[in-house]
């Protein structure tokens, strides 16, 4: 093993030890995180075993059983305008938000990691131009912005994906950015410079593991915002397009039918608060776990 590396024990990355040991005794202490896994969990089994659960199909339904007015056993949440199972649509619902929520942070965080990683540490005109592009897509509403974008180009799932990540990544470089302008300065840093090693070593090597944690939880509550981003793109119509199942589809269909038949806006309403609540207890509770800060002012 080369000296070089040889890293402190406890640094910004997972202070304290390793990962698992943390979220491990925030769970042993924390409720709140109890609870955000047990949401999080709730949606991701709903999304990979919807083909079992669901008990119709999401996109075929029969028009004699529309607005349906009492759910009963054969259809648990009701129907919607075209006789449709609103149960059934909210567990594939499921897989779309998860898989934008995934998929955008992704993007956002290959960005972001990135762009943070090369301003931070060079600075200069490359922090500058970086930190620049980023002001301007902060600038903007980030709602305005992804309707802006998704209506210049034609709707469908992977503009969707690329859409939320791409507007995400100003948020991920400037956590980054912060981080590393911390972290250059440390003495592991300075020792493998000595040795030696290469930008590209000292970045991807020392830097990047130690920043782990804050992109973690910076993607853990991205995906809440994307979940959200993806719902409210799909109530204006610019998100999943009919008969994709997608949950701000099926609230802006039932929107008009609050008083005749409320589940279909109801379900899939209540569906979206639970996952983005589930999304943002984690993430709080890692937040709270990895940044030192927050621990002392505790």
């Amino acid at each position: 093993m080369r000296s070089d590396d040889h890293r402190p024990a406890d640094v910004p990355g997972f202070p304290g030890g390793s990962a698992f040991a943390v979220v491990r005794d925030r769970w042993r202490t924390d409720w709140f995180f109890r609870l955000g896994l047990v949401l999080v969990a709730l949606v991701v089994c709903a999304a990979a075993f919807a083909p079992w659960l669901a008990p119709y199909s999401p996109v075929t339904g029969d028009l004699q059983h529309a607005y349906l007015l009492r759910p009963g056993a054969r259809f648990l949440l009701g129907t919607d305008t075209q006789g449709r199972d609103v149960l059934s649509r909210v567990l594939y619902g499921a897989r779309l938000s998860l898989l934008v929520g995934v998929i955008s942070q992704a993007v956002a965080v290959s960005l972001g990691v990135l762009l943070g990683l090369v301003a931070g540490y060079y600075q200069r005109w490359v922090d500058a131009v970086v930190m620049r592009l980023a002001d301007v897509t902060l600038a903007f509403p980030t709602l305005l912005l992804l309707i802006a974008v998704a209506a210049a180009v034609r709707p469908s799932l992977p503009v969707i994906f690329v859409v939320i990540g791409v507007v995400g990544w100003a948020g991920m470089a400037r956590i980054v950015r912060g981080q590393v302008l911390v972290l250059k300065g440390a003495e592991y840093v300075a020792a493998a410079r000595a040795l030696g090693a290469r930008d590209r070593r000292v970045l991807w090597r020392h830097l990047l593991p130690n920043v782990q944690a804050q992109v973690m939880i910076a993607a853990t509550l991205g995906i809440a915002g994307a979940i959200m981003a993806e719902a409210a793109l799909s109530f204006v119509g610019l998100g999943a397009q009919p008969p994709t199942p997608s949950w701000g589809a099926m609230v802006a269909d039932g929107r008009d039918l609050l008083r005749v038949a409320p589940w279909v806006s109801f379900a899939p309403g209540i569906a979206i608060g639970l996952a983005v609540l589930g999304f943002n207890l984690v993430g709080d509770a890692l937040r709270e776990a990895f940044d030192p800060k927050v621990r002392s002012e505790r």
